[in-house]
């Protein structure tokens, strides 16, 4: 049913969007000629395109809805899920490839930071100075 007023929405949706183009801007439907007092003058096909077309937006309004309100009616649940809540008293345990790195403080990136640093450092001459080439 929910499938079924979906698809029926989408073409009363391109109906509609059909029809408001098909009118002038200034009220004159179709713009066709035709004979004057017939149903195909212009002043025929713009009562029958703003006729069309209020019709179409009454029931695209009224499919909404009801589409609206089905959706509320299926997605009901009596309770709460909670399968997602955390379980705090479940052990914290390090990852299997975790390396053991010496703390600077209390921050382990530091500590990583200050070992990668000394690993990267330039080697210092004899009497301490750095060469400017490197």
């Amino acid at each position: 049913m929910f499938l079924f007023l979906t698809v029926l929405q989408a073409i009363v949706a391109a109906m509609l969007v059909g029809v408001i183009l098909m009118q002038k801007s200034e009220g004159g439907g179709l713009g066709v000629g035709g004979s004057p007092s017939g149903m195909m003058s212009a002043r025929g096909a713009s009562d029958l395109l703003t006729r069309t077309t209020a019709t179409l937006a009454v029931l695209f309004v009224a499919l909404s809805i009801t589409l609206a309100v089905l959706a509320a009616a299926e997605g009901k649940t009596e309770t709460i899920d909670q399968s997602l809540q955390r379980d705090t008293n479940a052990p914290i345990s390090a990852p299997a490839n975790a390396v053991d790195v010496p703390l600077v403080g209390d921050d382990p990136l530091a500590a990583a930071a200050a070992a990668a640093a000394q690993e990267s450092a330039p080697a210092a001459d004899s009497d301490g100075s750095v060469p400017l080439d490197q």
